[in-house]
């Protein structure tokens, strides 16, 4: 007995020595863990994420951690979903469960809306090349743009797996941050008489057959146009076939909950698992961040912008306001939309126009994640 709490004590010392001679990043990270685990459980800023990441940066932080060693719980869990990227497309099946797209099919001119919010992607990727990151590296940061965590994870996971841990944090706490980030920039570029514009209610009907369609055809339409994101486009679609056709309910119910939340839980823990100190406080973990958030705010002033010049064409018909939901971060983009055309009028219903470009912009991110992974491989950089 004595001999095991010398043996534990001694342990004890040498993992304090380590902490305070070589751990500085160590310690900067457990105060990162800190944060992050107060963020969700405080704040609920996506706690189905943000819990089991910060746990993860607090495993590996630890004085003398093996975790993200061969063999390790951590690295285990690295290997099998992150490096094979199966856990980012069983989420992708879930999405699609979830995902409604009768607003879409109801309005499908909204789906140009998607298209204008991935503009910051790609200048945000000529902004990376210019700082000197690699063409890999830009477009798993530009990516962030995307306003989408699971797409952000698995196209970081397959071309820049050194940056994993910025990127998918970077990408989790700008669409926690929409509701703050994109308000002041709807105030900025749209007018008060804009603002006000009402929509009125779509009286068209989809069909069973029309969303039934929809998913297949998309997948083959992006198997043809950009077939190297089609695990992509194929697994969100497949979630979303199995919702509407109806036969498969407890598919749809296991990939919308049971798969969907131990997938998350992994996922989160292995991500984690990269914030090791050493690795991830590094100059570059600080330009991702920073162009991440250049990213979404492009992303809603080209929504915006698009939003206006739709808004003229139609004769004032549409408001802008729903061209900021044109990112991909479902739904809570779609609600800023309705939060801030409701303060200025009340009786202004924007919502479901909203869900329609918020849907939009699911697809679009993933087909801009589809058409730069095919660029990159007909250039023979993959």
């Amino acid at each position: 007995m004595f001999d095991s709490i010398i043996v534990g004590l001694s342990g004890l010392s040498l993992g304090v020595k380590f902490m305070f001679t070589q751990g500085g990043p160590n310690l900067v990270m457990l105060a990162v863990s800190a944060v992050l685990l107060y963020l969700a459980i405080k704040k609920g800023v996506e706690p189905l994420l943000l819990l089991p990441i910060g746990f993860g940066c607090l495993l590996v932080n630890l004085p003398l951690s093996d975790l993200m060693e061969q063999g390790g719980l951590l690295k285990f869990f690295y290997d099998i979903g992150i490096i094979t990227e199966v856990f980012p497309l069983l989420i992708f099946i879930g999405i699609g469960a979830m995902t409604d797209f009768t607003p879409l099919l109801e309005n499908p001119k909204i789906l140009l809306f998607g298209a204008a919010g991935q503009f910051g992607i790609f200048l945000t990727l000529l902004l990376a090349l210019a700082l000197g990151f690699t063409q890999l590296e830009a477009v798993c940061i530009g990516i962030i743009g995307a306003c989408d965590g699971p797409t952000a994870i698995y196209v970081t996971s397959q071309y820049a797996p050194h940056l994993l841990g910025a990127v998918s944090v970077a990408a989790y706490s700008y669409m926690a941050l929409v509701p703050i980030i994109q308000p002041p920039i709807m105030s900025l570029l749209v007018s008060k008489k804009e603002r006000v514009v009402k929509m009125g209610v779509s009286k068209s009907s989809v069909s069973v057959q029309t969303r039934l369609l929809f998913p297949i055809v998309v997948t083959v339409v992006t198997g043809l146009i950009a077939p190297k994101g089609l695990p992509l486009m194929g697994t969100i679609m497949l979630g979303n076939l199995m919702k509407e056709s109806g036969v498969v309910q407890r598919l749809t119910g296991a990939s919308e909950n049971e798969i969907a939340n131990i997938v998350t839980l992994f996922l989160g823990l292995a991500i984690g698992g990269t914030m090791e100190g050493h690795a991830f406080l590094k100059p570059a973990t600080i330009a991702i961040f920073g162009l991440g958030f250049l990213a979404i705010c492009l992303d809603t002033v080209a929504g915006l912008l698009f939003g206006k010049l739709m808004c003229f064409l139609s004769g004032g018909k549409i408001n802008p306001l729903i061209g900021a939901a044109g990112i991909s971060a479902y739904p809570m983009a779609a609600r800023v939309a309705q939060t801030v055309g409701q303060k200025y009028d009340r009786g202004n219903y924007l919502l479901m126009h909203a869900m329609g470009a918020n849907t939009g912009g699911q697809i679009g991110s993933v087909m801009a994640a589809a058409v730069m992974l095919s660029v990159l491989k007909g250039l023979g950089m993959i």
